[in-house]
């Protein structure tokens, strides 16, 4: 008789958790999984599903505005946040019970509570132990809050979706794609916004050029872009609003403030310490090529182990620690090519390097862009326009990297990103026939090069 009670314990019930839960068990292990939360972890509840459902709404409010040219006379009602609010929660609360489901009929075992480390097979779920041959921890990411007076008045991500009431004015605070994404929203929902980030440019990491467009389109929204700015206060006044008081002198009265400034590993006071789990230099737990932590029986994954903070990412590192470990494969996660979307107001994505990064990388590298007012905008006098660009190794002529901004830019770049993954160059692009009109065609018709960088 084995000595342990299972296989397998998962600590965490988030998208990573989960499918590496169900996916040991079809290979016919024992899974325990122990969950204090709902169920999906923060994508499913607190993050990428209830994010892009807001998105969705937001795209809305500029429906009769932009249908108004093509013929169509629609008369814009107002905006019911508790409509939207109450929709998603029920929406989430659904897709917390299919995951439930799901375990179940995988034969997941799932346990309520919290749950610690208690050995190096050993956990304790709110006071109950349980033996385990391995243990995974899956436990996600939390916001990290910025340290100045007046903090304790923040909010964060995971408070924005249950708002009882949308405020006249947010502030928010970051320049990441959390930052970016709220103040789009907001703003789309009628809050005026102010977003304000420390650094001479937002969205640190993605291709410059994209950065900048974006900006420009914000500003032209009406939302109010501050950068090379930060808080150095937060007071709250007699009637619940805010001052803050900002690092250049300057001051601003706003009804709420979202601090969206980073995450860190949710892995404080999981019994790491007491095992002696080595951490990174920036608080995750640190792993090997396999997933294993400094305790060969404790591995981890996701967020947690801050590689990147994307749910597809800790579904692929799952997919890899259980056919490692239960099915005798050595599959690697690869991080070079993994497209990623910012659901800003105009919409980000990219695959590959930026513009700069090539530059460091590659001794010739060409650029090509095409700037344009999609179809869809023709009849109409706005200044919505889309901006794509293809990186390029001047040497082999492989296509390093392509970035998109405009409405459609996730969808068609989960496409480039498999041409891209299969190594293809751009007269593989130049010879492929695009669908017309659509502006995805222009990834395909792209001939000139706008900027060569190198000897060539």
């Amino acid at each position: 008789m084995t000595p342990y009670d299972f296989d397998l314990f998962v600590v965490g019930a988030g998208s990573g958790g989960v499918r590496a839960a169900r996916m040991a068990a079809a290979a016919g292990v024992r899974v325990g999984i122990a969950e204090q939360d709902r169920v999906g972890g923060t994508c499913v509840n607190l993050g990428c599903i209830p994010k892009k459902l807001y998105v969705y709404a937001a795209e809305y409010a500029a429906t009769p505005e932009n249908s108004a040219p093509f013929g169509w006379r629609m008369e814009a009602r107002g905006f019911d946040w508790p409509t939207l609010r109450d929709g998603a929660a029920n929406f989430i609360a659904a897709a917390n019970k299919r995951m439930e489901t799901m375990l179940e009929k995988a034969g997941v075992r799932l346990l309520r509570g919290r749950a610690t480390l208690a050995g190096a097979h050993q956990v304790a779920v709110d006071g109950q132990r349980y033996t385990a041959r391995n243990i995974l921890l899956a436990t996600g990411s939390q916001p990290a809050l910025p340290a100045f007076p007046g903090r304790e008045y923040l909010l964060t991500s995971d408070q924005m979706f249950g708002l009882q009431q949308l405020p006249n004015h947010l502030l928010v605070i970051g320049g990441g794609y959390i930052a970016s994404e709220f103040a789009g929203i907001f703003h789309r929902f009628g809050v005026k916004v102010t977003q304000i980030y420390r650094g001479e440019l937002f969205l640190r990491g993605f291709d410059r050029e994209m950065r900048q467009f974006i900006a420009a389109h914000m500003r032209r929204q009406g939302i109010d872009l501050r950068f090379n700015t930060d808080v150095d206060k937060v007071v709250k006044n007699a009637d619940d609003s805010f001052t803050v008081l900002l690092n250049n002198g300057e001051t601003l009265t706003t009804s709420l403030v979202l601090a969206a400034t980073g995450r860190r590993p949710r892995i404080r006071d999981l019994g790491l310490e007491m095992l002696g789990v080595e951490l990174t230099p920036g608080g995750a737990v640190a792993v090997d090529g396999n997933y294993r932590s400094s305790i060969p029986s404790v591995y981890a994954l996701g967020d947690a182990i801050d590689r990147l903070q994307l749910t597809p990412v800790a579904l692929a590192q799952a997919m890899a620690l259980v056919g490692h470990l239960y099915r005798d494969e050595q599959v690697t996660v690869d991080y070079d090519l993994v497209p990623t979307a910012v659901f800003s107001s105009p919409p980000l994505a990219c695959v590959g390097l930026s513009e700069e990064r090539a530059r460091e990388r590659y001794p010739q590298v060409d650029v090509f862009t095409t700037e344009f007012r999609a179809l869809q905008q023709g009849l109409g006098d706005g200044p919505e326009r889309m901006l794509l660009k293809l990186v390029v190794d001047g040497d082999s002529r492989r296509v390093i990297g392509a970035h998109m901004v405009g409405d459609g830019a996730a969808e068609t770049i989960q496409g480039i990103a498999v041409a891209l993954k299969a190594g293809a160059t751009k007269a593989v692009f130049d010879q492929t026939v695009g669908i017309h009109p659509t502006n995805a065609e222009e990834f395909v018709t792209m001939r000139s090069v706008t900027r060569r960088h190198g000897n060539g």
